[in-house]
């Protein structure tokens, strides 16, 4: 049952001009704030309940955010960052940045159970190799993919979350072995790009055979194109889970207005929003349930994942096995 601590609060706001309603500033990544992103919906919806003017403000990729966020420190205007993730939670929690939410949170659909008193996730999905679903030998696995010749577009660990999430990925499915997967699949990358939506945008250009994206990402061709001709190679040593997250800065001068999104988020009003407009498994399901043609994409035979104290022991290893072997 749900327990929104800040609704009494929030009723008790009293509806204000523009000029003098609270701001509320969210750093979020590029895709998220996108005219078909999440973002224009979740503002219209959250601005209908709280009196305020939410603004978000892209910063790049979801792993760029952590960095902006420590070079700006506590003079960042930032009340709420959105789009970290458990690989990033550790070093997050590291800057001393971040404040615990404080609420009391539903009851999650997620693989995993939440129990992180600072970040709240709102959706999540599993990494996947996205492809035509027309293409022959189509590689299962990461030592199929490294032997075959075909191309492949990833993204830079160092700033996007994919790409930290496919080191994880390489790390959590093979451990010590990662070195020789990444030798092989070095000739497999045709170019490593700063985010996400670089990376995609190559792809449906047709400058490589597969991208790095989500096993949810067919779900927009088919119901927001009507296209069934992309598909997400499903990989037998399993699929790494991604959990997206947010969490409120300690030197936000809306503490409570930062908490009542922090709510607002785990509401219908904004998982509806998610499956179609984020393109990722929402945290609560919608009342509606998810939308059709989610059923059909592929389901991971294992979920991986790393505990965020364990990515943050290994992500510096692990980047250090993915530069070796690209930069050979």
């Amino acid at each position: 049952m749900r327990y929104p601590i800040l609704a009494a609060g929030l009723l008790a706001v009293t509806p204000a001009s523009a000029q003098d309603s609270p701001v509320l500033t969210v750093y979020t990544y590029d895709s998220f704030v996108a005219d078909w992103g999440p973002g224009p919906a979740i503002e219209a919806a959250f601005e209908a309940t709280c009196a305020c003017d939410l603004q978000f403000v892209a910063a790049g990729d979801g792993a760029a955010l952590l960095g902006r966020v420590r070079l700006e420190g506590t003079r960042s205007d930032a009340d709420v960052v959105l789009g970290l993730d458990t690989n990033l939670i550790a070093a997050a929690s590291e800057t001393g940045l971040f404040a615990p939410h404080g609420l009391v949170t539903p009851d999650l659909d997620m693989p995993v159970e939440w129990l992180d008193a600072t970040f709240l996730p709102y959706d999540w999905g599993y990494f996947a190799f996205v492809h035509n679903a027309a293409m022959e030998n189509v590689p299962t696995d990461f030592r199929a993919l490294g032997a075959s010749d075909t191309s492949i577009v990833i993204q830079d660990p160092r700033s996007s979350t994919p790409g930290l999430g496919l080191l994880m990925w390489v790390k959590a499915a093979y451990g010590n072995e990662a070195p020789a997967i990444w030798d092989a699949l070095a000739d497999n990358v045709v170019t490593v790009t700063p985010g996400w939506s670089e990376a995609y945008g190559l792809f449906l250009e047709g400058e490589a055979d597969m991208v790095l994206s989500y096993t949810t990402s067919p779900a927009y061709h088919l119901i927001a194109e009507d296209d069934d001709s992309k598909a997400a190679a499903n990989f037998s040593e399993g699929h790494y889970l991604q959990v997206e997250v947010a969490g409120q800065l300690a030197s936000s001068d809306q503490p409570d207005l930062s908490k009542a999104f922090l709510d607002f988020m785990l509401t219908d009003a904004f998982q509806s929003v998610i499956p179609t407009t984020n393109w990722m498994y929402p945290a609560v399901t919608p009342k509606g349930g998810l939308p059709e043609g989610f059923e059909a994409l592929v389901q991971p035979d294992q979920a991986l994942l790393l505990s965020p104290e364990a990515a943050a022991g290994v992500r510096d290893v692990a980047l250090d096995e993915w530069l070796t072997a690209l930069s050979r």
